[in-house]
């Protein structure tokens, strides 16, 4: 029986000590950040949504201001060198109302240990190898993994045993130079952890556009960004949302349960519209379904790249792109943006679960050619 990798993907940080603030405008946010400990304005710290292309730095009183903040949950991150990161979860309504929501933040000190360090080359070494693999599990291994890289490596740490654990921190914000997609990525990691067969990692990337050197990079940019939102679970959820699966170029079966999915006749017509119901606050929506959807993307065809990474045989005749969804603990609700609010709601499989971070994008990325009535 072929063994299938598990992806409990996480769509948002949440803050250590959870505020959600329910907040209808116009997409615009402002704050403050002080130092906890002097009470003085943080300046220079680095303020961003995750996920996105919003960001911008604290002034000289430690203030910002976001524009422009697409409808959904958001992690509003706070980074800056000396002080530990920190977010706060907060949506944003479709209601469009005239005052700016104002948030009064603070940063903590970062603590650095100063001690004893010894380097060797048997260290190196293993640290090395590890790097190797944390990069398979977190870039990638679709063919953009292969422009695309992290360019501060060494703020990795990595711990695993002989029980099959494998984790990753990192100290500051990894910095990832994305050059098949065209982004420099701020990625925030809390957490990265692969435990058998299963791989969860936490965390939220800030996204800035690279200056292409010619015009034919830039339409490079331009079509891989289509091909990298086409068939990914971005894209499906987002055409769940609109009604349009089909016409998308998704088809949607249902499957009784994972180990039901190498069996061939043991797939059952479902209708996309089923699956998305009223949740118990006003507009929220739940993706709710039992056992597993199928997911098959009609307009593109399995890559060899694929293939190589599920341990198939070269020569085999590829199919059109599959993927498997299970709810982790029941009905899990759903953003106007498309986007899983529990960071844990989703377990993805199959080519859900083969396009890492080399294939993500903004979220409120959208093809010319592709329009969504949740779209802002």
């Amino acid at each position: 029986m072929h063994f299938f990798l598990i992806i409990a993907f996480l769509f948002s940080l949440l803050p250590l000590e959870p505020l959600f603030a329910q907040i209808k405008s116009n997409g615009r946010i402002e704050g403050v950040v002080m130092d906890a400990e002097t009470g003085q304005p943080v300046v220079g710290a680095h303020a961003f949504i995750g996920s996105t292309m919003i960001g911008t730095v604290t002034d000289s009183e430690g203030r910002f201001e976001l524009d422009l903040i697409p409808p959904g949950t958001h992690s509003l991150w706070l980074s800056m060198i000396g002080y530990t990161p920190m977010s706060e979860e907060f949506t944003v309504g479709e209601i469009t109302l005239a005052e700016r929501p104002f948030f009064e933040l603070t940063m903590e000190p970062a603590v650095i240990q100063v001690g004893e360090l010894t380097v060797t080359a048997k260290r190196d070494r293993r640290w090395k190898r590890r790097l190797k693999s944390f990069n398979k599990m977190f870039v990638g291994e679709t063919p953009f993994s292969q422009e695309t890289e992290i360019t501060n490596s060494e703020m990795l740490d990595f711990d695993s045993n002989w029980l099959g654990v494998f984790q990753a921190n990192a100290g500051e914000p990894l910095l990832i130079t994305n050059n098949a997609l065209g982004y420099h990525v701020k990625y925030v990691l809390k957490e990265f952890k692969r435990e058998g067969s299963t791989l969860r990692y936490d965390g939220d990337p800030l996204f800035e556009e690279l200056v292409p050197d010619t015009e034919e990079q830039k339409e490079r940019w331009k079509e891989n960004r289509v091909l990298a939102f086409n068939g990914s679970f971005h894209h499906f959820l987002l055409a769940l949302l609109d009604g349009s699966t089909k016409k998308e170029g998704f088809e949607v079966m249902h499957v009784p349960s994972v180990e039901d999915i190498a069996s061939s006749n043991r797939r059952f017509g479902i209708d996309p519209l089923t699956l998305i119901v009223p949740g118990t606050e006003s507009g929220e929506k739940l993706l709710s379904f039992r056992g597993v959807l199928e997911i098959s993307y009609l307009n593109e065809k399995e890559g060899h790249h694929y293939l190589r990474w599920r341990g198939e045989s070269p020569h085999k005749r590829p199919s059109y792109q599959k993927s498997w969804i299970r709810l982790t603990n029941g009905p899990t609700a759903i953003d106007a943006n498309g986007e899983v609010i529990d960071p844990y709601g989703v377990t993805v499989y199959g080519y859900f679960a083969y396009e890492r971070i080399a294939d993500e994008l903004p979220k409120e990325y959208r093809p010319d050619s592709t329009r969504f009535t949740s779209d802002q």
